[in-house]
């Protein structure tokens, strides 16, 4: 029997890099789905074949993946980014006569995906959560002024597009059309002020619900300062944050990889769940290298072999140059920060962006970040919480 193959599909992020050099460590023959050859994943040594996909995430999308899995024998596909998680999860139908995968069916993923209806099941659950209003069931008219300032944000949004910050009644009424117009129906939710940890944590759980691998971050810095992607992290062991995950992911009937990100409220101590995200984070390398190999967990489970026991350490930090080097410049705090921000070797101490074994993507993602850094709509779209 040959080596299974694995096609990786939005492979162009920091996440598909431990991805595929997990799976080429288990004799698997990694392929990959990018969207320009500028970016991490394109350039990276573990990559056996890559294909350019132009097409948005729709049907002709669906018709690439169908032709290239036969065209090359492909045993299983693993989507790196939201939208093309939704996509197979939509179209798995479609998709499962020929390639193998792990999604929960559409009900649960947009239970779970849709931050307005994430943050319902939290409180049908007892969960930690912000306070949350639908605005698509409640006027503007009907909102109290106890929750502000606070968060308009979409109830379906990546990366934190659309997020808008409101101090008053009349600051939610003046940007309510225009982002409801942009991104669709939208939930107003209480601002959980800094002060408090911000942790993710990510689980892998049967059709059963039963839990076969978790793990759990503290981000430690993050670029932008108020709220922006993780520069800088470390596994923590935290049974509280993982038992409360699972409990929703329960709730839903989820099945597959869920990364939640949390955030503790300094008024009350307690770690409050904020999204999920369908899929494996940026950051997923300080997990695997701590011992939550999720990208063997994931073929293996699609394929129906034994598993293997996986168990997160803590202690595992994970850096990113690039974001790191931006919070520098920012950050009033770059001299007394923990862990310092001088630190750049030691034991257990991995890089987001780069890796000895596999240097190339690091030019090909920096290069593609200071291209979007530059873009006026990419920054509008990150700058509503500030």
């Amino acid at each position: 029997m040959g080596k299974s193959k694995v096609l990786i599909l939005d492979a162009d992020g920091t996440q598909s890099l431990p991805i595929a050099e997990s799976l080429h460590s288990h004799g698997i023959e990694v392929h990959g789905f990018f969207h320009a050859k500028m970016c991490y994943g394109y350039a990276s040594r573990y990559f056996t074949k890559r294909r350019v996909i132009k097409a948005g995430y729709g049907e002709n999308y669906v018709q690439q993946i169908i032709g290239y899995i036969k065209k090359d024998s492909i045993d299983v596909i693993f989507p790196m980014g939201d939208l093309v998680a939704e996509l197979v999860c939509k179209f798995q139908d479609r998709l499962r006569p020929y390639v193998r995968f792990v999604t929960p069916d559409y009900q649960s993923f947009r239970e779970g995906y849709d931050k307005n209806k994430l943050m319902h099941i939290c409180k049908k659950c007892n969960i930690p959560h912000p306070r949350t209003i639908d605005l698509s069931i409640c006027s503007i008219n009907e909102v109290d002024d106890e929750i502000f300032p606070a968060l308009l944000k979409p109830n379906i949004t990546t990366g934190g597009r659309g997020m808008t910050m409101v101090r008053t009644k009349k600051e939610l009424e003046n940007v309510f059309e225009s982002i409801h117009t942009q991104y669709g129906d939208c939930h107003l939710q209480e601002f959980i002020q800094s002060g408090g940890r911000q942790i993710k944590a990510q689980l892998f759980v049967d059709k059963q619900g039963k839990l076969l691998c978790s793990s759990v971050m503290h981000k430690q810095r993050f670029y932008p300062e108020k709220g922006g992607s993780s520069s800088c992290n470390t596994t923590i062991i935290d049974n509280n944050v993982v038992d409360n995950c699972l409990t929703i992911l329960r709730a839903i009937k989820w099945e597959g990889i869920a990364d939640f990100d949390l955030i503790e409220d300094p008024k009350d101590g307690k770690l409050k769940i904020m999204e999920i995200n369908p899929r494996v984070p940026a950051c997923i390398k300080s997990a695997i290298k701590s011992g939550a190999d999720y990208a063997e967990l994931y073929v293996d489970y699609a394929l129906c072999n034994k598993l293997k026991d996986y168990h997160s350490k803590p202690g595992y930090m994970l850096r990113h140059i690039g974001f790191e080097f931006l919070w520098f410049m920012s950050s009033k705090n770059r001299l007394r920060t923990t862990p310092s921000w001088f630190r750049f070797w030691g034991a257990h101490l991995y890089y987001q962006d780069f890796s000895l074994k596999d240097p190339l993507p690091f030019f090909g993602g920096t290069f593609e970040n200071i291209v979007k850094l530059m873009s006026p709509s990419f920054r509008k779209s990150k700058s509503g919480t500030r």
